[in-house]
């Protein structure tokens, strides 16, 4: 895909949800980041819960991108939504977050849900516009799964629950004292004893949703369960990390990739030249320094672009191949998302940092809300130590080892 330097489109006025053999994902991502750039910088600043750009994202018939078509949904691979994500981040990162975290959440029900599981999860999204979040952070076991004779009680909590207000299902992991394991499930959100804490306050990400989630007393049907805690992962289970990793991936540079179009947008638009360059230079977009860096911005940009789009080809690849999946394989993919991954939280943290050695004082106005850039990119990529994702990658040069399977490998 090549280098975005064109300012988020303007906003058509064509249907929100065209007919699915009409359906451009591309198109529905263009307009919708359109809409969401248009109130990004006011609802950055508020932060809260997007209700009205939650709707938007539904209308704009994205939330079935995933599903099969066997079950109705639009059955893209994970290039084509990579591409979704990154789009909309572009223009508003917690949204895109958002959207990309719903498709990880129907990634899982794909790879660990059995046939009538899928069959019936799947029609629902389809037909309710259902939207996904999650209450599953790996390294919370507050929330307990106590059995009993038709399933399981839930009572506990999960913070960083990217997703869950506003949503309609949830995906939960839960401890099983018997099993002495984590079980996945899945559950509605809107039923007696689950409540979403408005506690999110990070300075980042401010829009993403991810309060605690509570459990008092929640009825978790069996039929509800994907994965037991007693069932041994597999290869092909195991690439729902991937998923996530990839879809993060997508987040932190669709954020760079939109620093870098609004930093061109205010040196073209409202920069001037500082004092002591040549009177040749007649904008600031001739200082040959700032075309300098913009040099070093596209050498950011580009690699990172280009290893998150081959991932994403290894990843769809990956899925196709099933219960044929061996762990090597797995694990090589699993080394081709963390380059890609790691390349995009470089280009997103330098990018939005470094644009304001460009932009000058004045763009540091809190009306252009240009900050919002490195403020999303530096939380969102807190959640996963990068020297952890280096340290996976020198051991695969060194001596090829792949990383251990875990929640973020």
């Amino acid at each position: 895909m090549p280098l975005a330097l064109h300012p988020v489109p303007t906003s058509s006025t064509g249907a929100a949800h065209p007919a699915a053999a009409d359906f451009d994902p591309i198109a529905a991502a263009t307009d919708l980041a359109a809409r969401l750039h248009a109130t990004a910088v006011e609802r950055d600043r508020l932060g809260g819960h997007p209700a009205r750009e939650r709707e938007l994202i539904r209308a704009s018939g994205l939330l079935a991108l995933s599903v099969p078509r066997a079950h109705g949904g639009d059955g893209a691979d994970w290039l084509t939504i990579g591409n979704v994500v990154r789009i909309v981040a572009r223009a508003d990162s917690a949204l895109a977050h958002l959207l990309g975290f719903h498709h990880l959440q129907v990634a899982g029900i794909a790879l660990t849900g059995s046939a009538q599981q899928q069959r019936r999860l799947f029609t629902e999204t389809v037909e309710r516009d259902v939207f996904w979040g999650n209450a599953g952070n790996p390294l919370d076991r507050r929330l307990v799964a106590t059995p009993t004779a038709g399933g399981y009680v839930l009572d506990g909590a999960k913070s960083f629950a990217s997703g869950a207000r506003g949503a309609d299902w949830l995906t939960v992991c839960a401890w099983d004292p018997l099993a002495h394991g984590a079980l996945t499930a899945v559950v509605p959100v809107r039923q007696q004893g689950i409540a979403v804490q408005d506690d999110w306050d990070a300075f980042g990400q401010r829009q993403t949703d991810s309060g605690t989630v509570t459990f008092a007393g929640v009825q978790l049907a069996q039929d509800d369960v994907l994965q037991p805690a007693g069932r041994a992962p597999t290869p092909q289970t195991q690439l729902r990390p991937l998923v996530a990793q990839l879809a993060l991936t997508n987040v932190l540079l669709g954020l760079a990739e939109g620093a870098l179009e609004a930093a061109r947008g205010y040196l073209r638009g409202a920069a001037r030249p500082w004092f002591a360059s040549s009177p040749e230079v007649g904008s600031a977009t001739d200082d040959p320094y700032v075309q300098h860096r913009f040099g070093n911005f596209h050498l950011l940009v580009r690699p990172a672009q280009a290893l998150a789009d081959a991932a994403a080809t290894e990843l769809d690849w990956a899925l196709a191949r099933g219960a044929h999946l061996t762990a090597r394989e797995r694990g090589e993919v699993a080394v081709s998302i963390t380059g890609a991954k790691l390349l995009a939280h470089r280009a997103a943290i330098e990018i939005g940092n470094q644009m304001f050695e460009l932009t000058g004082a004045r763009s540091t106005s809190s009306r252009h809300g240009l900050d919002r850039f490195w403020r999303n990119a530096r939380v969102h990529t807190l959640h996963d130590p990068v020297d952890y994702k280096l340290r996976d990658l020198g051991r695969h040069a060194l001596d090829g080892t792949v990383p251990e399977p875990t929640a973020y490998s």
